[in-house]
């Protein structure tokens, strides 16, 4: 006697899912994902854009710290130290608080000792400090 067998429905034949394409998939987006991180991280160039303001107020009315490519600070014409800048900044704060206060710094100067300066000059009273830089296409 013949077995009879019965066909087989297509739902019979999906009763089980290959997953192994899938995962091969997410491990390659992991491995690509892995290795361009750190690259987009690292890969922005930062540089500081020049700024077209308005002109610098009179000269009168104006007092500039200059902070020197050998981080000497220059007040008034003369090296001080952060000390002595303190001290003469209180000063005229006291006698002329309506004095405008530049703070110029070198280029080559470090991000953190221009902060660290301007700091020092808030703390003196100076709330608006405006940072002077070159005009665009100079």
């Amino acid at each position: 006697m013949r077995s009879r067998r019965r066909p087989r429905s297509q739902m019979a034949a999906i009763d089980q899912i290959n997953v192994t394409p899938l995962l091969d998939l997410t491990f390659l987006l992991l491995i690509v994902f892995m290795l361009t991180m750190p690259l987009m991280e690292y890969g922005t160039n930062v540089k500081p854009p020049e700024m077209n303001s308005d002109s610098l107020p009179d000269e009168d009315e104006v007092k500039a710290v200059n902070l020197t490519r050998d981080g000497t600070v220059e007040f008034d014409g003369r090296a001080v130290t952060l000390d002595e800048l303190a001290v003469e900044l209180r000063r005229l704060k006291a006698e002329e608080p309506k004095t405008a206060l530049l703070l110029r710094a070198d280029g080559e100067q470090r991000y953190v000792e221009v902060i660290n300066l301007m700091s020092a000059i808030r703390g003196c009273g100076f709330d608006d400090v405006t940072l002077v830089t070159r005009a665009e296409g100079k």
